[in-house]
């Protein structure tokens, strides 16, 4: 899947089909997977069918399927490799307001 163009409930519902699917090769229940995990049989079952979970529940799920690893590569700072998109970096900053000492002194 694409998640380029994906919504976030279709990303959240194929993540949550990623991980029943490992799961399944673990041949693990839901109900041993969400006792290794330390959360409800049901946040395991709405992860996967829904893909609704907590941030920590998903990743205590995952640390118990053993995929730890897999995370460590997520929202890292990607590098500005073009002129582009430094200029685009630039803008974004965030701009300060001006003082009202300055503002009143523009005025005077």
């Amino acid at each position: 899947m694409d998640f380029t163009f994906a919504s976030h409930q279709e990303i959240c519902a194929e993540l949550g089909l990623r991980l029943k699917r490992q799961r399944l090769v673990q041949a693990l229940t839901q109900k041993d997977l969400a006792e290794r995990a330390g959360v409800a049989p049901g946040t395991v079952k709405n992860l996967e069918g829904k893909g609704i979970a907590s941030l920590e529940s998903t990743i205590r799920i995952v640390m118990a399927l053993g995929l730890a690893d897999e995370l460590a590569g997520l929202f890292e700072l990607q590098l500005t490799t073009s002129i582009a998109q430094l200029e685009r970096a630039q803008l974004a900053e965030r701009k300060r307001a001006p003082s009202k000492t300055r503002q009143a002194k523009k005025h005077a």
